[in-house]
């Protein structure tokens, strides 16, 4: 099989994204599946390379100026690499990926990350849609993407070569005990509720500290709400950092506030690292968490919820403890080789799908190729 993953880009910097979409191609590459990667570049390309992906360069410019241009290379890099699927994880790739396929046959997967992203819609233009968590799945469905398109394969990104195995990662420096949260510094992830609910316990637990780690757009808002705190001095801004396992590692609880989130590829990892996790009951999350199981839930938009979560596991070690142990029971079926598993089982139905249509025939070489109805009657004859 042949696939070729789309992205705007591959940074390095964090996005969740794409950290799950190199994830599943390097794990495809590992069972054998050819893949080919086209984006923009960035810092994972040296390691999609070594696994042995091809990388097709393209800025994926939407100007009009640019865009017939940029249509014509992906065209040109689809027909020297005559992919079976192309995986299409962010909207532009899908619809650059949509309109080529009118001049060449292959199967188009589109996938949705983002549930608070109302354009994701335009992914239902794909043959079959996979979303990141069933809750993504129903808001799809609630949308008008048509249900029958839609396959559910949860984010797994554990096994990664992109992150050190955890036995092999310094944790960090923190003071004692330490709340962590890792996220983009952006209103959707809850930081004003975080930084409320800390508040709320910070005279309670006078030696506990937040960590906030992560960068993004409304950081600044959220240092100007810290500043103001009566704890000020006990909140802290780790900006993005390349590792956050290793604050995850010395975390005394882990938080997730988001008031929207698709999934929460975080949260594995915390899993993984063995957090207390208390975690807002938003879209995916619960997915994430087993229904709550390996993580405390509570409801969003509500820093008194979360204070009262971050209490509970401060006041008793031996709840903290078992939450901590929570986290880790049923933690394998999170690797990215499931993820893949998964995945193409999506691939082998499209690819059955299309074999068996009038429109296209299977090649000797194991290829299909669309083909004339008037050809499919000399040869049926």
């Amino acid at each position: 099989m042949r696939v070729v993953h789309i992205l705007n880009d591959v940074t390095d910097r964090g996005n969740g994204i794409v950290n799950a979409a190199v994830d599943l191609a390097l794990a495809q590459a590992r069972q054998g599946v050819e893949v080919a990667v086209v984006s923009a570049g960035g810092g994972y390309q040296p390691l999609l390379e070594r696994a042995g992906i091809a990388h097709l360069t393209l800025d994926q410019c939407r100007k009009p100026v640019r865009l017939f241009g940029t249509i014509r290379r992906l065209q040109a890099y689809l027909r020297e690499f005559q992919p079976d699927v192309v995986h299409a994880h962010m909207r532009t790739g899908l619809l650059l990926a949509w309109w080529c396929r009118k001049s060449q046959p292959f199967a188009l997967a589109g996938h949705v990350h983002n549930v608070h992203d109302r354009e994701s819609i335009l992914m239902g233009l794909a043959d079959r849609v996979i979303a990141v968590s069933a809750s993504v799945a129903a808001t799809m469905a609630a949308q008008g993407i048509v249900k029958r398109k839609i396959r559910v394969v949860l984010n797994r990104t554990l096994g990664s070569e992109r992150v050190p195995p955890l036995a092999a990662i310094e944790p960090a420096r923190m003071l004692r005990p330490s709340i962590v949260t890792v996220c983009g510094m952006n209103h959707r992830k809850g930081i004003e509720e975080l930084i409320a609910g800390f508040e709320m316990v910070a005279d309670d637990f006078p030696n506990a500290h937040l960590y906030l780690v992560g960068d993004g757009p409304d950081r600044q808002q959220f240092e100007r709400q810290a500043k103001t705190a009566k704890a000020c001095d006990r909140i802290h801004f780790e900006c993005y950092q390349p590792l956050p396992q290793a604050y995850l590692l010395s975390a005394d609880v882990f938080v997730l506030a988001s008031r929207r989130e698709s999934f929460g590829l975080v949260l594995i990892e915390a899993r993984q690292a063995g957090c207390a996790i208390v975690a807002t009951d938003a879209d995916g999350i619960s997915e994430a968490l087993d229904g709550g199981r390996a993580g405390m839930l509570v409801p969003r938009k509500n820093a008194r919820a979360l204070a009262a979560g971050i209490r509970e596991m401060l006041s008793d070690h031996a709840i903290r403890e078992q939450w901590q142990r929570n986290a880790k029971e049923g933690i394998d079926r999170f690797y990215a080789s499931q993820m893949a598993n998964e995945v193409s089982v999506v691939y082998e139905e499209l690819i059955a799908a299309s074999r068996s249509s009038v429109h296209f025939r299977l090649a000797p070489d194991g290829k299909y190729g669309r083909v004339d109805q008037k050809d499919i009657s000399k040869t049926s004859g």
